[in-house]
Parts: C-alpha cells; structure tokens; sequence
C-alpha cells in the first residue's frame, strides 16, 4: 500500500513520527510531499498536493498534519474524490473508514499525543469500508 503524506509547519514534528512508523511497517511505501521542516509554511499547499496525490491513485491512502488537523482537512477535501477525515480517537478514524469509506486522515500536531496518534492512523489502515447502506451516501458525496 502507498500511503502520501504531508504537513504543513504544526504538523512536522507529529508527520515525522508517523512517517518512520509506517515505513517500519511490511508492505507499506510512504510518499512524503512535505514539508521538511518547523520553519512556516501555507497548510492549503500541503493539503493539496496530498489530496491531489490520492486522487490521482498514485497513493491508496493519504494523510495529512497541520497544527489542528482543520486547516489542512479542509484543504484535503476541496479536491474532487477526496473523503478526509479529521480523527481524535481510535473510534473515529475506524468509523470514518467503515461508514465513510475516508481515503485521506487528518491530524493535528499541536493537539494530539504522538502514541494516540498512531493508534489511529494504525486504526485507519486497518479498517476497511463496510460498504452496504453506506455505499449510497459515499456515492453521494462523491457526485457533489
């Protein structure tokens, strides 16, 4: 699985560590779009070019860290195909997969504890969509 990944500067430190979690993972190829560093940069830019990425099925799944996870979750889900979703717990990223099908997970770097953070993102990977009733309401979001 390619997984696309990006920051904008509150979200570096929490991307880094995500980053080196999921390239120590069997079968995953991390495609990081940036940015490189703490230094002030645009979130919409980031969010962007991983949506972008996604979209384009260079990556299945994408991921994105600003310093609350809203700016650049947003950002995400301005491009067409997009489904990001903003997670704090566990509960929601696996729901956000199982009901909303999400191909992209947002974060905030600012607010959520790093160990929290990978439960969820291993939460996101790990869940697949339930499809069913939901599939309708994904159809839904994708015409819009």
């Amino acid at each position: 699985m390619i997984i696309a990944i990006a920051s904008d500067h509150g979200g570096f430190k929490l991307k880094e560590t995500i980053r080196k979690h999921l390239a120590a993972k069997e079968g995953i190829q991390v495609v990081d779009l940036g940015t490189s560093s703490e230094e002030s940069v645009d979130y919409p830019i980031y969010g962007k070019a991983c949506a972008e990425t996604v979209a384009a099925g260079k990556a299945q799944r994408g991921i994105v860290v600003c310093g609350t996870g809203i700016g650049i979750s947003i950002a995400a889900n301005k491009i067409h195909g997009i489904r990001c979703g903003l997670c704090t717990s566990v509960e929601m990223a696996e729901l956000t997969r199982k009901h909303n099908d999400a191909n992209m997970l947002s974060l905030g770097g600012r607010i959520t504890d790093e160990a929290l953070a990978l439960e969820i993102v291993d939460a996101f990977l790990d869940t697949d969509f339930e499809g069913g009733r939901h599939q309708r309401r994904v159809d839904m979001l994708d015409e819009m």
